[in-house]
């Protein structure tokens, strides 16, 4: 199998790391994989924080849902969606540019998180373990202000990086639903019951409908309907309100 696809295949997240750390070439690699991401227009409609400040990656791993691992990976990494840049420029240059709609919003997240996953694949190339921090919505105001963000800037990805410890390397990777559950052809259908269950079953999370019914409630609550979750929920609602879309 071709090196790029098997690495693909075969990385996972990675929230246990070894001490040692990501050198600065090896950084620059990563950095400089992002840069070589598709971006709409030529643009780069995003900014990397490169989190070096020990206290401020501590204190992000408490508004990140209290995670300690994040203090503790030897590199962090936030992608910010970055509406601001580019409407500055128009300014510089004399024009009176419309402020950033949503429209303008949704292609700066797509650069962000296009141009994180690079990383993402560029780090396991090096043997270098990662994973993406969802929770970097949490907390609005609190990461607003640590981060100075502008009020057209949206953190769309923060993702941590680190060599694997041996548990990690160990640990097999989530199984994946089977393409049939994905992909579809042309045109969207919503599926029925049946094959919701049929997913599960392919996938080895569940044997039975009632294992079904068990598993999806327990999910339901520790991730959809949880006090993390409707946080995330409402500070996107809040920076959504900074672009005037809400």
């Amino acid at each position: 199998m071709n090196e790029i696809i098997k690495s693909l295949f075969s990385r996972k997240s990675v929230r246990q790391y070894e001490t040692r750390p990501v050198t600065p070439d090896e950084k620059n690699l990563i950095l400089q994989s992002a840069l070589q991401a598709p971006t709409a227009g030529n643009q780069n409609l995003y900014t990397i924080l490169d989190i070096t400040d020990e206290d401020l990656k501590t204190t992000l791993s408490k508004y990140c849902d209290n995670q300690p691992f994040i203090a503790k990976a030897p590199l962090a990494l936030i992608f910010l969606a970055d509406c601001r840049r580019w409407f500055d420029s128009y300014q510089f240059a004399g024009l009176t540019p419309r402020p950033p709609e949503e429209g303008d919003l949704m292609i700066s997240i797509a650069d962000a998180v296009i141009a994180a996953q690079n990383t993402v694949v560029a780090a396991e190339a090096l043997g270098i373990g990662s994973c993406y921090i969802g929770d970097i919505l949490e907390q609005e105001e609190n990461v607003r202000k640590v981060l100075s963000l502008d009020e057209y800037v949206f953190p769309a990805a923060f993702v941590v990086y680190g060599y694997p410890s041996k548990a990690q390397m160990e640990r097999e990777k989530p199984a994946r639903p089977p393409l049939s559950c994905i992909v579809q052809e042309n045109c969207y259908r919503r599926m029925n019951e049946n094959e919701h269950f049929d997913m599960f079953i392919k996938k080895g999370s569940i044997k039975d409908k009632n294992e079904f019914r068990e598993y999806i409630r327990a999910f339901y609550d520790r991730k959809y309907n949880s006090d993390f979750a409707n946080e995330m929920n409402r500070s996107a609602k809040r920076y959504l309100e900074q672009f005037n879309i809400l």
